[in-house]
Formats: C-alpha cells, sequence, structure tokens
C-alpha cells in the first residue's frame, strides 16, 4: 500500500509566494547575522510565546509573558504563567526537534502542556472539536483512529521532504494536524511550533521570526482558511493563507533589521525610546514625553513614520483621527 498524500494543489499563488519568501529570506540572511542579534531574537521569541498562547484564550499581556520568562513575579492566573513557562521550555529547544519523528512531537507535548494537561505528552482518548471562541469549526476524528492518522502523516512527511518545498510541506502539517487534533488540549500550540521547527531545518533564521504573531492579527482568517480547506477536503486555501502570512512577516523583520542596524531616523528612535510594551499613550502625552511643542512636526517626524513601518499601532486603525486614538508600541 502506498503512503497517504494528503490533498492540495500547487497553485501559481503558492509558487509566487514560495519565490517571493526565498527571496527575502536571502535578503534578510545577507544583510544581517540575526542570530548575532539576541536582544531581536529574544523578542522575537517572546512575541510568538505570546501570540500562540493568546490565539488560545491566553489574558496575559506581551509584558506580562516578558515578565514571566525573566522570572519575575507576576499577578496572574498560575495555569496561564504556568503556559508561558512550558512554551518557553519548549521554543528554547526548538533546535533540537526533529519534526519527522513521531515520538519527538509526543515529548514536546509533554513539554508544552506540562502541569496543565492530563494527558500530556499522549494520544488523546477522548473526542474532540476544534473551536473557535464558542463557535464549533469541526468534530475531529474519532480518537480511535488518531495514531493511525498521525504515523500517516508523519510517514508521508519523511516521503516528502525531498519532494514537497518546506514552505508547503509544513504548510501541509499544520493544516492536517489541527484536523485529526491529536491531543486533548494543546493542538494549536503544537500546530504553530511544529510549522516553525520544519521551517527551521530548512533555514535556521525561522527559529526566530515569530509566524504566531502574524496568525494572531489575523486570527479570524486563520480559523476561516481551516474551515473552508475542510469544506474543501484538501488545505490549497490554508497553504495559500500561511504563505501570505509568512510574505508579510518577512517585511517587518527586514524592518526590525534596519533599525537595529541604525538605518532608522533619530526622531523614531527617541519616540521608541520613551514609550514601554503595552501601553496606549495619547499623542499629547508622547509629545510631552518629548518635550515637543509642535503637533505637525510631531506627527510628520515621529508618529507617522513609525506607524507606516509598523513600529508602532494604533488603537483604532480604522479612525485614525479619533479624540480617543492611542499608540501602542509592538
Amino acid at each position: 500500500m502506498g503512503v497517504y498524500k494528503p490533498p492540495f494543489t500547487i497553485t501559481n499563488e503558492i509558487l509566487s509566494y514560495v519565490s517571493s519568501i526565498s527571496e527575502k529570506i536571502g535578503r534578510i540572511s545577507a544583510t544581517s547575522n540575526l542570530e548575532s542579534k539576541p536582544h531581536l531574537r529574544r523578542n522575537n521569541r517572546i512575541k510568538s510565546i505570546h501570540s500562540s498562547l493568546k490565539i488560545e484564550a491566553n489574558s496575559l499581556s506581551l509584558g506580562q509573558v516578558r515578565d514571566v520568562i525573566n522570572g519575575k513575579t507576576v499577578l496572574g492566573e498560575q495555569k496561564e504563567i504556568q503556559e508561558v513557562k512550558n512554551a518557553y521550555a519548549a521554543y528554547e529547544k526548538i533546535s533540537e526537534i526533529n519534526p519527522y519523528n513521531i515520538r519527538d512531537l509526543k515529548k514536546f507535548h509533554g513539554i508544552m502542556t506540562k502541569y496543565v494537561v492530563e494527558e500530556s505528552g499522549d494520544f488523546r482518548r477522548g473526542e474532540e472539536g476544534v473551536f473557535n471562541g464558542d463557535q464549533c469549526i469541526f468534530m475531529a476524528p474519532p480518537s480511535r483512529f488518531v495514531p493511525q492518522l498521525m504515523d500517516e502523516l508523519f510517514d508521508w512527511m519523511k516521503e516528502a521532504q525531498n519532494s514537497v518545498h518546506p514552505l508547503i510541506l509544513s504548510s501541509v502539517f499544520h493544516y492536517e494536524f489541527v484536523f485529526i487534533h491529536p491531543f486533548s488540549d494543546g493542538n494549536g500550540r503544537m500546530a504553530r511550533l511544529w510549522h516553525t521547527a520544519i521551517l527551521s531545518k530548512w533555514k535556521p533564521i525561522f527559529e526566530f521570526i515569530p509566524i504566531e504573531s502574524q496568525i494572531e492579527k489575523f486570527q479570524e482568517e486563520y480559523y476561516d482558511a481551516i474551515a473552508k480547506c475542510h469544506l474543501d477536503g484538501a488545505s490549497t486555501i490554508f497553504i495559500e493563507f500561511m504563505l501570505s502570512q509568512i510574505d508579510k512577516i518577512l517585511d517587518d523583520i527586514s524592518i526590525q533589521i534596519s533599525e537595529d542596524n541604525g538605518q532608522l531616523s533619530e526622531y523614531i528612535k527617541k519616540l521608541l525610546d520613551v514609550m514601554e510594551y503595552d501601553i496606549p499613550y495619547t499623542s499629547n502625552s508622547l509629545m510631552e514625553k518629548l518635550g515637543l511643542k509642535s503637533k505637525e512636526g510631531f506627527r510628520r517626524n515621529y508618529l507617522r513614520p513609525a506607524v507606516d513601518m509598523n513600529l508602532i499601532r494604533m488603537t483604532i486603525p480604522d479612525k485614525p483621527n479619533s479624540r480617543n486614538q492611542r499608540y501602542v508600541k509592538i
């Protein structure tokens, strides 16, 4: 009997994204050694962990996640704090993962769900559905089929790794994994961790690219793509969605690196220096911190360029001139 082949079609859009992403990764690797920038790597890892947990309804802010990882005391639900510690332990070992080994998958599920899930490191024994909030997107296959479905998926991956591009293979795995839903809890977190692990085997730089934060920004579209693929019986739409998000986040990474290489204006650097993460500021409070009087000069030299470069975001992006507008450092 041949190896199971997950159904998907390689469209022109997918090929175009693969080409664009490969080009951007080449450019980033050539202009900067991200591995030698520990603060950027750490910031991106914290963003990955915060976003992946936030998708699963963990309420801790980026600042609180940063504090937990830095060993500071954080007031919060014990389970949520433990989830951060677990995710950090898993992401710190990402380079040790063999993404084509099912034993590694179970081992890392054990790390990711330590103390918070009963069936930690084991496939589920009950029935599960995939939910977006309270809405059930679909019911997962019965638990008795899980071991066989996972074996088939990993057998396909091992065979396909030499013929299917890692960008496509990792997206197919992500969708199929979410569809099988092999664990009682932690499936979304594991799918995103494994996606990153597959890509970082192809290009190590992916270990420090927070794809999870991009998914979190487009969470509705993420679940929508999964639901559409379920109806289609193929993962094509999900592959296109994931590649479009990876393509977008590489633009952010390029800006981040150019900022780090000193290519940002002194104005933007000063603005970022006076802002703390997770705190919404009014434009007046920022002007006060910077000691500025001219509103137009502040907007032209500081605010607009920082928003355009995706270094700060507006709390009400649909109404840029709203009197309730606030600005948050990303």
